[in-house]
């Protein structure tokens, strides 16, 4: 894309809003409330707001490599604790996509340099899950269930968190694990059911 395009569109983008609505940003910057923090990939095809048809102040956004959620990551639970806790969301959405580089890379037995220990993260939810994978037979249906098995561990370690905690106990609050399928465009939900998945760990991370 050219740098100077960018701002043409922006510029276009701009007039489009006012054209609409003059007072459109000056509403914008009054403030925001979101009711959905996304975590989702960086992948450059996955585009957030897009995908869910949201409209600037509808959704709070991280992405990084493989959509995941990991206490040692600041950004990540910096970006939980002001949307949880401050901004008040009710819904904590976790998506992946179907044909991901990074969970793509953790299936494969390479040194990545500075990728490796984000990777580890990956390679671990293969570990938990090996025996499940490793009678899939057919490559691509592996690698598209470790994806799915990936956004599953990731919102589990999203609930693990004090933040989601409090926010289960102390208003409705939902979390959801979701895949986009680039092939077709759709939003899958992966209707995960944490009740059995979190069966016999709670006891270990939950709060009074």
């Amino acid at each position: 894309m050219n740098i100077d395009q960018i701002f043409k569109n922006n510029q276009n983008w701009v007039n489009e809003k006012l054209g609409l609505d003059p007072d459109y940003f000056k509403n914008l910057a009054a403030g925001q409330r979101p009711e959905v923090l996304y975590i989702g990939c960086s992948d450059s095809r996955v585009t957030a707001e897009e995908i869910m048809g949201a409209k600037p102040g509808e959704a709070f956004i991280l992405r990084n490599i493989a959509n995941m959620v990991s206490n040692l990551d600041l950004s990540a639970m910096s970006v939980i604790n002001y949307a949880v806790s401050v901004l008040k969301v009710n819904h904590l959405i976790i998506c992946g996509h179907y044909g991901c580089g990074g969970v793509k890379a953790a299936m494969e037995s390479k040194d990545l340099g500075i990728l490796n220990p984000w990777l580890r993260s990956i390679r671990d939810v293969y570990r938990l899950h090996r025996q499940e994978l490793n009678s899939i037979e057919d490559e691509e249906e592996k690698y598209r269930r470790l994806v799915e098995l990936n956004v599953q561990e990731q919102c589990v370690n999203a609930i693990k968190t004090a933040d989601v905690q409090i926010a289960h106990r102390d208003r409705n609050f939902t979390v959801h694990g979701w895949v986009l399928d680039i092939k077709t465009g759709k939003l899958i939900d992966l209707n995960i059911d944490f009740n059995k998945v979190l069966k016999g760990i709670m006891e270990i991370y939950h709060l009074e």
